[in-house]
């Protein structure tokens, strides 16, 4: 209680400050206005979690508390201090593409009501929250006087006619005053920030997710909801498919394009209830709850908590779309990788067909070549090795291994003639030599079965030739 009091206070200090000023331009025109315009920050500081905005900012907006069409990016709770716009244009260079909620308050309509709620939902969403003041002026007035004030679902329609005493009377071109020569051409005529919001949602440089209002400001956003179905009807079906409305306080129709609309009202709020329209149901009644959003007062919609509650609940639908769209996991192609490391159907086929006599595999001979000869045949079976003549491959390898041998170092490799005239001598031997069939083992049917070697007619059976001198 003590906090809203003194953000009051500094505001109405802060205000009086900038009266002078006021008075020297349209004085007839802010000197009646002046005591309604510090009633409605009253009123604001009542139904508005005004506590939420630091002591710079409350003295910051003072001198625009009344502003209809006043742009503000508030920032969420420990961030920045908010920033004021004068127009759209100025909204874009401050950074307004970055932004994509939007809030619009009601009730007092003042510049500290309006940044208190965007406050809340920006400490819900975690970003900047574009904010428009509905501000207070000469057609408020009167609208107020036949009751517009606690019917503005069903009377709030004149204050838009009302509000050609103040383009006639003069106040400040906030927000898209520059637009409002298009009345003329409008079916029905708009109020100044029903103007902005439509300028700014109608906008293609912008995008917002998020549309927040309260009180007064449902029917605002509604509003300029319709204008952008009737002027662009494209551009309202682009927006609404990724758009979310949440309401506060009162229940207002939407255009259909905009589906997920949430209303929310409490279940002790007397001046929501009269203000909505009864055809439609409420989606969030909060128990206990009334129509302010100041948490210092009993009763109050919380609109941090509130919002956070509706954003978690749709986060698992998210979350499975999120799912649908990424990619199978890895784990799935393994049986693939395995597939194409194994050999092909085709081989094992090819090895279980039967092969002619004596037809012998060309792997099957160069693993045969490849494989030691000790270690397929036992020592004991050995055949005694049979003296034979030396051929010409082995006289130069008596007559040249010696001096290679004796010339070549414990660290050096043995020349090239030699070795050339042992590989010759080796693979003759082998050659020659009958191909012993190695011991039974079993034979799996993807691997080549291997056949002996056919002895051709009239060879002698030979042992292999003792090979050169050892290498060191």
């Amino acid at each position: 209680m003590f906090e809203t009091a003194f953000a009051l206070s500094l505001t109405q200090f802060a205000r009086s400050l900038s009266f002078p000023e006021r008075l020297q331009h349209r004085p007839a025109r802010n000197a009646a206005l002046e005591p309604w315009r510090l009633r409605n920050t009253g009123l604001d500081a009542m139904f508005y979690d005004v506590k939420s905005l630091t002591a710079e900012e409350t003295f910051y907006i003072s001198d625009s508390l009344a502003s209809e069409g006043l742009i503000m990016i508030v920032p969420p709770s420990g961030g920045p201090m908010l920033t004021l716009c004068d127009s759209v244009a100025e909204y874009k260079l401050r950074g307004g593409r970055d932004v994509h909620a939007l809030a619009v308050a009601g009730i007092g309509g003042s510049a500290i009501g309006a940044a208190a709620f965007a406050r809340n939902v920006a400490d819900a969403i975690g970003e900047p929250v574009a904010a428009v003041v509905s501000g207070y002026g000469l057609g408020d007035i009167i609208n107020e006087t036949i009751g517009g004030s606690f019917f503005f679902g069903w009377l709030g329609h004149m204050r838009n006619d009302l509000e050609v005493i103040d383009d006639v009377v003069g106040r400040p071109h906030l927000g898209a005053y520059e637009d409002r020569h298009k009345l003329a051409l409008k079916a029905h005529p708009s109020a100044l920030d029903t103007d902005t919001v439509e300028t700014l949602l109608a906008d293609p440089t912008l995008s917002f997710h998020m549309l927040a209002g309260h009180s007064r400001g449902n029917r605002v956003l509604s509003e300029a909801l319709y204008a952008i179905r009737e002027e662009e009807p494209t551009r309202l079906r682009a927006m609404a498919n990724g758009l979310r409305i949440v309401t506060f306080g009162g229940r207002i129709t939407m255009p259909p394009d905009c589906r997920d609309v949430i209303d929310v009202i409490g279940e002790l709020d007397w001046f929501g209830e009269i203000n909505s329209r009864p055809q439609i149901d409420s989606d969030i009644r909060v128990p206990l709850a009334g129509h302010s959003t100041n948490t210092d007062f009993a009763g109050a919609l919380q609109v941090t908590k509130i919002l956070k509650d509706i954003i978690a609940r749709s986060l698992p639908a998210v979350a499975q779309q999120a799912e649908a769209a990424m990619p199978a996991p890895v784990i799935t192609d393994a049986p693939a990788i395995a597939e194409r490391t194994s050999p092909p159907a085709e081989a094992a086929v090819e090895a279980e067909s039967p092969k002619p006599e004596g037809f012998v595999e060309p792997e099957a001979v160069a693993e045969a070549e490849m494989e030691p000869r000790e270690a397929e045949v036992p020592m004991a079976q050995q055949p005694a090795p049979i003296a034979a003549k030396p051929d010409e491959a082995d006289e130069v390898i008596a007559a040249e291994a010696p001096s290679s041998v004796a010339a070549a170092g414990d660290g050096e490799q043995i020349s090239a003639a030699p070795r050339k005239a042992v590989a010759e001598q080796q693979t003759a031997a082998e050659v020659e030599a009958p191909a012993i069939e190695p011991a039974a083992a079993p034979v799996t049917a993807a691997a080549p079965q291997r056949h002996p070697a056919r002895k051709t007619n009239g060879a002698s059976h030979k042992a292999p030739k003792p090979k050169g001198p050892t290498r060191r």
